[in-house]
């Protein structure tokens, strides 16, 4: 076993190896972002999906609108 600086040959070994490496932790991440993000737009669908049924009523009784405008 060699110690101290690695020679050209060893780097240039190296260099696909990280790169696979990076590549995989990228895609991990971003497979990791997009399931959060899955579960957030369930989360804001059901908390808009429960404001058709509490939604207020107006002064007459009824129901309001579902939009401001």
């Amino acid at each position: 076993m060699k110690f101290g600086k690695p020679g050209p040959q060893e780097v240039h070994t190296m260099v696909p190896i990280l790169l696979v490496l990076l590549l995989a932790l990228i895609l991990f991440g971003a497979g990791f972002a997009v399931k959060i993000l899955w579960w957030i737009a369930l989360a804001v669908l059901v908390i808009w999906l429960l404001g058709f049924l509490v939604r207020s009523t107006t002064d007459g009784g009824g129901r309001g609108r579902w939009y401001r405008w």
